[in-house]
Parts: structure tokens; C-alpha cells; sequence
């Protein structure tokens, strides 16, 4: 039988299909949380290929390995002129090519999805492309067991013991964790090294070609090769740190991006389609700032720590949808908690944390049913709105040089 008409024939056309229907409600379930980051994007795209697509992909090959002793045509095909690794390499074309082509489909369509709303970074070619051999090599290493074992369960079984294997690692600390498809990542501002791609191509797609050369080859020791290089890259990969692993800060993605208010509004540059958005939320909040003593110069977003002068941004991407804050209220009320230092001791400084809570409730109200009880924090905040506008300057300047511990110290205007 020739590789055209196996690849259009059986199981492997709807495996596709199933892979890329399966990536795909699953990416649009969370939509609104990657399609602003070209990083959000394609590490849901990572996990849903290994998690999901890996195992589906197992679970088909699997089938199709056991249809011929299923149709009780294996003699028949065992007396054909092509040789037993031909006629496995045919028979497992469809297992491996249709759930990798139907990941890419995935992955095309949800790219260009985030392409609108994605201003900074950019994907990473050859991670999906290693992420759709790693299915491939699933999908052959499931054909292999449905010869081994052509029991009709087996299927459902190679799927669940793909899926656990796959996610455990994700689970542990070692560096071997990055050998598996499904290893759980975030990658806002960083970018992998530029073999890792690669490496991993060659390492699922290495186990995979030692099985079915294990299998099907009637020199059995030609696996080795194979298997040899799969272990050759693994080992690279084995010694890298175990919590960032094959990625690297990516210093264009975190750089800052301002616009010219005062205070300043900077989020890193993989965000700066969402500047325009993040400073009309702070523009209220901005305005009791502006000229206090004590108030930060700038806000910032990103991957480093504000310096003395500065207040950390809510992550505007997690508050937004479609390139718009779902709710520039709230945007603005995380953001005025970012003024407070910290945390008391157990027991100590109750009286200034709600004054702190009515403060930040004056500096950018919550929306309605957000934010701390408003009884609570009702006489504070009547001595707040009520004060004229130089003790109410004067109050903040004083209050924003205080420890959230000694606050409650600080006289209302």
C-alpha cells in the first residue's frame, strides 16, 4: 500500500482533526489571558500540546498500530514484497504526520489570533515546531505499542500513562523536567537558547525512530543510532538550572516604555500596546499624586523590582482583553495598593491597615463590590473627602513617608 493512500485512509485524517479541534476549544476557553503576549500564547500552545495533543496523539497511534491483528490481515501484508520496515514506517506515517499537522493548524490559527493585540516580543518558531515533533514521536511511540499489544484498552491506557508521565515532571525541581513536551514554563521576557529547539526535536524524535527501528528493522542494532543521539542532546539539556532552565532574560522584551505624565506610566515593551490604556486608568489616581512628598516619580511594570522612587504596576495584560482593560476602576485601585510597604506584624498595626485600606479607597475608589468593607472604613474616609485640599496634600505627603505600621500616628486632615 502506497504512503499516499495510508495517510488518507483509517484513523489518521480524524486524529488530526481531533488534535487540532482538541488544542483549539481549549486555547479559546482563555482567550482573554494570552492574546495579548506573543509569550501567553505560545506557552498555553506548549501546554496544550503536551498535555493534551501528546496524549490523544498516543492513543490513535496506538489504534493504528493494532488494526491489523484487530482485521486479521497481518499475513497477508507480512507476504508483500515491501520489507517489514517499510511496511511499519507506511503504517505509522498517519499516526505521526496527521496529529502533528493538525497541532500546527492549532497553532497557526491561535498566532494569528494574538496578532492583533501582540505589540513587543515575538513568537518563537522553533519551539512549536518542536512541539509538533515531540506529537509526532507520541504518535509513533503509541503505533508501536498497538503492535506490541492490540488489545482494544490499550489505547485509553497509552493515552492516561502519556498524560501522567508527561505532567509529573512539570512537578519536580531537577533539571530533567525540561526533557518533558509538557514542561510548564513562563516566558513573558525571556527567549530560549537558540539550541534548545533543535535538541528537543532530536530528543523526541529520537526515542521515537529507536522504537520503530527496534520494531520494525531486521537489524534491531540500528536503533542504537537513534537512541544514542537522543541521549547525546538530552545531556546538554540535563545540566541546565532547574528553574529557568534553556531560557534567558530577553533585555529588548523588559525594557520600559513611558508615557510623559507625571508620575510616569512605564510597562515593559512586550506590553506597550496597553500604555495608552494603563495611563488613562492612573490618570485620577495620578492627579492627587502629582507634587506630593513621598509619591513615586514613575509607576512601573515588568520583571524587576521598583527602585525607591517607583510603585509596581498590576500586570495590565491580566486585566485586559482584546488590547482594553476590562475594568480601568479596579486597574487603578490594585494599583494605589501598591503604595502601602508591607505588612505588619501579627497582632500589631490593625488601625493602620484600615487606614491604609481608606486610603487606598480614596486614591482610586474600588468598583462597586470590590475592595474592603466600606463601614469599616467609613469615618476615615469621611475625614478624607472632607478635608480642604492643602491639609488633604499635606495629610498625603506625610502619610506616604510613614511605615504602614506607625500610619495610624499620622493625623486626618
Amino acid at each position: 500500500m502506497s504512503l499516499r493512500t495510508e495517510l488518507r485512509r483509517g484513523i489518521g485524517p480524524w486524529s488530526g482533526v481531533a488534535v487540532a479541534v482538541t488544542v483549539l476549544v481549549a486555547m479559546y476557553g482563555k482567550a482573554p489571558g494570552w492574546q495579548g503576549r506573543w509569550s501567553d500564547a505560545s506557552d498555553l500552545l506548549h501546554t496544550a500540546a503536551g498535555l493534551l495533543a501528546g496524549p490523544l496523539a498516543a492513543a490513535t497511534g496506538c489504534w493504528q498500530g493494532g488494526r491489523e491483528r484487530r482485521r486479521s490481515t497481518g499475513e497477508l501484508l507480512a507476504s508483500a514484497p515491501r520489507g517489514r520496515l517499510a511496511r511499519t514506517l507506511v503504517a505509522a506515517a498517519p499516526a505521526a504526520l496527521w496529529p502533528a499537522a493538525g497541532l500546527l493548524c492549532a497553532v497557526a490559527v491561535c498566532l494569528g489570533a494574538t496578532w492583533p493585540y501582540a505589540a513587543g516580543g515575538r513568537p518563537f518558531v522553533s519551539v512549536p515546531a518542536a512541539d509538533a515533533v515531540a506529537v509526532a514521536a507520541l504518535g509513533a511511540l503509541g503505533f508501536v505499542a498497538g503492535r506490541l499489544v492490540p488489545w482494544r484498552l490499550t489505547a485509553p491506557l497509552v493515552a492516561a500513562a502519556a498524560y501522567v508521565g508527561l505532567g509529573l515532571p512539570s512537578y519536580t525541581a531537577s533539571p530533567a523536567r525540561w526533557l518533558s513536551p509538557a514542561a510548564d514554563r513562563y516566558t513573558v521576557w525571556h527567549e530560549p537558547l537558540w539550541w534548545f529547539g533543535p535538541a528537543m526535536a532530536v530528543w523526541t524524535g529520537g526515542l521515537a525512530a529507536a522504537a520503530l527501528l527496534a520494531y520494525g528493522a531486521r537489524h534491531r542494532a540500528l536503533a542504537l543510532v537513534p537512541l544514542a543521539a537522543a541521549c547525546a542532546v538530552a545531556v546538554p539539556v540535563l545540566r541546565l538550572d532547574g528553574d529557568d532552565g534553556p531560557w534567558r532574560p530577553d533585555p529588548e522584551a523588559a525594557r520600559l516604555v513611558c508615557d510623559d505624565g507625571t508620575p510616569r506610566v512605564c510597562l515593559s515593551a512586550v506590553d506597550r500596546a496597553l500604555l495608552p490604556e494603563a495611563s488613562r486608568a492612573l490618570a485620577g489616581l495620578n492627579a492627587r499624586l502629582r507634587g506630593v512628598p513621598g509619591a513615586p516619580v514613575r509607576w512601573v511594570g515588568g520583571p524587576r523590582a521598583p527602585g525607591p522612587d517607583e510603585a509596581a504596576l498590576p500586570d495590565p495584560v491580566a486585566a485586559a482583553a482584546h488590547g482594553v482593560l476590562r475594568d480601568p476602576r479596579q486597574y487603578a485601585y490594585d494599583a494605589a495598593a501598591a503604595l502601602s510597604d508591607g505588612s505588619c506584624p501579627s497582632g500589631e498595626g490593625e488601625e493602620g491597615i484600615a487606614l491604609d485600606l481608606a486610603v487606598q479607597e480614596w486614591l482610586a475608589p474600588a468598583p462597586p463590590g470590590s475592595g474592603a468593607d466600606p463601614a469599616a472604613l467609613q469615618p476615615y474616609l469621611d475625614r478624607l473627602r472632607t478635608g480642604s485640599p492643602e491639609r488633604q496634600r499635606a495629610f498625603l505627603g506625610r502619610y506616604l513617608t510613614t511605615g504602614l505600621c506607625e500610619s495610624a500616628g499620622v493625623p486626618l486632615p
